[in-house]
């Protein structure tokens, strides 16, 4: 897509800072290692939307990335997390508390990029942004907590994710069609579309977890049935399980000590003979299908296109 190299660009321009070198570096690290940048792309392709001139905001859709590996820096710490995009995590690179100290100063230069932003639309931009951004640490703490409950339901899942990883997308979008000055019922349509998709991408990224091609995936394959992670795989798992699968099920998940290739072996087996993956599929489709219709709600437009073509390119990703 034609926005990638310009969202790049913007991306290395953004200094953050030099001394101490220790403290910036990872910054610059965490930042140069890719990815979809699919935050971003979402903001320039809801802001060309309504108009032409993207160039003018590159600077604060790099601001939602660097906001988005912000609290990838500090999910990794708290997953215990090896890999990152194929590459070491910056908490292994360094160690923890640098990782920690990066990450605060990054969500602190996240602040500086938008504060020239049209003083018409910032109060509006930083109200959404606060929300955004307490919605993400409470849904990582929902993520968390949940590794130490016996039973989480389906919705109270759903809603951790739409906190956790949803709720950035909609941002993303709406920060787009406030910079171009969209109509509010658009923006609101944009938003929710975001939303909802983007709880899509994560029960997809649930299923690439225990299904991906470990070259593809660039994390640690099996990692959320390591740690015991509430996915949605194993939440309909423990729904489904009964007789021999139940009581396998129930012993790698207490299993204090424990070869990890075996239990995700084991779990992947089950999860086989219970259907889960295309329950999951199912489940996917579902919230994917409900984002589209959201957009319904904006004229039609060769922009509009590109923003679904964008999205339909991510739901078939295997990686």
């Amino acid at each position: 897509m034609e926005f990638i190299k310009h969202i790049e660009s913007a991306i290395r321009a953004q200094e953050f800072g030099s001394s101490p070198k220790s403290l910036y570096e990872p910054i610059r690290y965490i930042m140069a290692l890719g990815g979809k940048r699919m935050r971003p792309l979402l903001t320039t392709l809801a802001y060309s939307l309504y108009k032409n001139d993207f160039e003018k905001i590159l600077k604060y859709a790099a601001a939602v990335e660097a906001f988005h590996n912000f609290t990838l820096m500090h999910d990794d710490i708290m997953d215990n997390a090896p890999l990152r995009r194929g590459k070491s995590t910056v908490h292994e690179k360094w160690n923890v508390n640098t990782a920690i100290l990066s990450g605060d100063v990054m969500l602190v230069k996240v602040y500086d990029l938008f504060l020239d932003l049209d003083k018409e639309i910032l109060p509006t931009v930083l109200s959404l942004f606060n929300k955004c951004a307490a919605e993400v640490c409470e849904g990582q703490q929902w993520d968390m907590e949940f590794e130490t409950k016996t039973k989480v339901t389906e919705a109270q899942y759903i809603e951790m994710i739409r906190l956790k990883t949803a709720v950035l997308l909609g941002f993303s979008l709406e920060l787009g069609a406030l910079m171009a000055k969209a109509p509010e019922q658009e923006r609101i349509a944009l938003r929710e579309f975001g939303t909802l998709v983007g709880i899509g991408f994560q029960l997809k990224d649930d299923l690439l977890d225990v299904y991906a091609d470990k070259k593809k995936f660039g994390k640690q394959v099996g990692g959320d049935i390591i740690a015991n992670k509430k996915t949605y795989l194993l939440i309909k798992a423990k729904e489904k399980a009964r007789g021999q699968h139940k009581r396998e099920l129930e012993f790698w998940l207490s299993a204090k000590k424990f070869n990890k290739q075996k239990k995700v072996k084991a779990v992947t087996a089950i999860y086989d003979s219970l259907g889960i993956a295309a329950l999951t599929e199912k489940k996917v489709e579902e919230y994917f299908s409900q984002g589209f219709e959201k957009l319904n709600a904006l004229p039609d437009s060769a922009q509009k296109q590109n923003l679904i073509q964008f999205t339909q390119e991510l739901i078939r990703r295997q990686s």
